[in-house]
């Protein structure tokens, strides 16, 4: 949201709530009645900001999201704490906007901590809790009244809404009136008055307030709902309902998403300018590999560096779901979107330009430079290997933080998995000398998938031993007893790798299987996450 425009806020607000049955002429004109109506037209084409881009000011920014929800004409309006940030004056020019909308007809109901009193004296209905319990419900020109009933009286020149909070708190300085005025006005028993001796202000005021008149009439309004009623009062409530369909949803997500990448490309610039740079240190340190005793350890080290960089650079997915998530849940259950057009949009922004072109570019820069097997096929191979050990790993990675609340547990899990991940990777250890009982961690490898295809793909067919000396003992042969590598079939023999079409194939059906299972995981997560409060 805060690297889009306001009016670009308004329009994707639009385009997901408003039904497919209001035109696009209707919709804009909607949005720029909205912009009149919160004085944003001076901003309207200003980017909101965030944290790191430099946006419209607080009170525009409290008013663009106002709007967001006003696009569809709410009859009731529900505000979280609307002046949270705000310095007085616009705080004041927020609460007088939302004046002028009342005065229309609509309901506005929004929680507000500590108003100063040019905003307490706009209040129709005035609700204090404390502690889960109700403390006063009434018009708002009557609590000074009723307070000074039960015994506080505010001060004169002191602002209503800090004297409530000190009334609740217990630190208030208001004199108190006589315990017999109170009793008699309310008609307690002393017993009642001595019982509450151990009770905490809150508890106090609220038992006060259940016998008062304005309790009495707040549950004669509330009786009349019937049980029926409420129970699908309930039941409507948290049944979320959409204005347009699964794809339009998910063209205007993704839209939404691809223009933050675009508006705010420190990111995907940066991983592809590291992608960049370390493709090219890579390439320098393993270049001119030869065929012989140093070209396997060098073609080997440089593979599995490969892979393990496509596994280790997709931990940035985390974030994905992680720093979106407030925004997320509010957008889902206000209508804007399903879950599931949420969960594609962000795959499908994530994937193209921060997974495949990276891997793209890693391929073309180490692949000439270090000097692998010069086919064609071998090239592609190569690079859709690490396109798909990339969707791999990210799948995992969105698995595992899905739902978290914060990025680094999410990280350190994450790396936990892939270092135990890159020891059954079949470089550091040869897999064929693990006992039994740990041999299953392997198939649970993702780089290990990853560096078999590649070493089937390089090494088939190469040959060590093609210098021969006079006395036809070969002199470029790699000896490890009781082996003699004149062969990539060999090497690859000696790894317990299988050299055949399937035991190729097999690590790309295992890597998409663990992609689809990762991904699965990640939307059961999303769309089962607690929503409702």
């Amino acid at each position: 949201m805060g690297t889009l425009t306001v009016r670009e806020n308004f329009e994707f607000s639009a385009a997901l709530r408003l039904p497919s049955t209001v035109s696009e002429q209707e919709k804009k004109e909607r949005v720029n009645q909205i912009i009149r109506e919160l004085g944003l037209a001076k901003v309207a084409d200003s980017k909101v900001g965030t944290q790191f881009i430099r946006g419209v000011s607080g009170g525009e920014r409290k008013r663009t999201n106002i709007g967001m929800e006003l696009i569809t004409d709410p009859a009731v309006l529900f505000l979280d704490e609307p002046t949270t940030g705000l310095d007085a004056s616009t705080a004041n020019a927020v609460l007088l906007l939302l004046k002028r909308m009342s005065s229309q007809g609509k309901t506005i109901i929004f929680s507000l901590h500590q108003p100063r009193y040019s905003i307490f004296r706009l209040f129709d209905s005035l609700m204090l809790l404390a502690a889960g319990s109700l403390l006063y419900h009434g018009p708002a020109r009557n609590a000074l009244q009723y307070f000074k009933s039960i015994g506080y009286e505010c001060e004169p020149y002191n602002n209503p809404a800090d004297f409530f909070l000190d009334v609740i708190n217990g630190d208030s300085t208001a004199v108190n009136l006589s315990k017999s005025e109170f009793v008699s006005q309310y008609n307690l028993s002393e017993t009642i008055e001595e019982d509450r001796g151990d009770k905490t202000i809150a508890e106090k005021l609220a038992e006060l307030f259940s016998s008062s008149p304005y309790y009495k009439e707040t549950k004669t309004e509330l009786e009349k709902l019937s049980l029926k009623n409420k129970r699908k009062m309930s039941a409507d409530f948290q049944k979320i309902t959409y204005s347009t369909s699964f794809f339009h949803q998910l063209k205007w997500v993704s839209r939404r998403t691809f223009k933050n990448l675009i508006y705010n490309p420190q990111s995907s610039m940066a991983q592809l300018c590291i992608t960049t740079g370390l493709g090219v240190v890579v390439g320098a340190i393993f270049s001119g590999i030869k065929n012989d005793s140093s070209g396997i350890q060098n073609r080997v080290g440089a593979l599995f560096f490969l892979t393990t960089n496509q596994c280790l650079s997709s931990v940035t997915t985390i974030e994905l779901f992680v720093t979106e998530k407030k925004i997320f849940i509010h957008e889902y259950i206000s209508g804007y979107y399903r879950v599931s057009a949420y969960f594609f949009s962000k795959i499908i922004a994530d994937l193209i330009p921060m997974r495949t072109l990276p891997s793209i570019i890693f391929t073309c820069i180490n692949y000439f430079l270090i000097g692998f097997k010069p086919t064609i096929g071998a090239f592609f191979i190569m690079m859709v290997t690490l396109i798909l050990v990339a969707y791999t790993a990210s799948s995992m990675a969105l698995a595992i933080a899905t739902g978290q609340d914060v990025v680094a547990v999410a990280n350190l899990l994450i790396n936990i998995c892939f270092v135990f991940m890159i020891i059954f990777s079949g470089l550091l250890v040869n897999l064929t000398s693990i006992e039994s009982w740990l041999f299953w961690l392997n198939y649970f490898s993702i780089p290990r998938y990853g560096l078999t295809a590649l070493q089937i793909n390089e090494f088939t067919g190469l040959s060590f031993c093609q210098n021969a000396n006079v006395t036809g003992v070969n002199v470029s042969c790699i000896t490890s007893s009781p082996f003699t590598i004149c062969t990539g079939e060999e090497y690859l023999k000696m790894q317990g790798i299988e050299v055949s079409a399937w035991g190729m194939w097999r690590n790309y059906v295992a890597l998409l299987c663990m992609t689809l299972i990762f991904f699965t995981i990640a939307y059961l997560k999303l769309r089962f996450l607690k929503k409702f409060s």
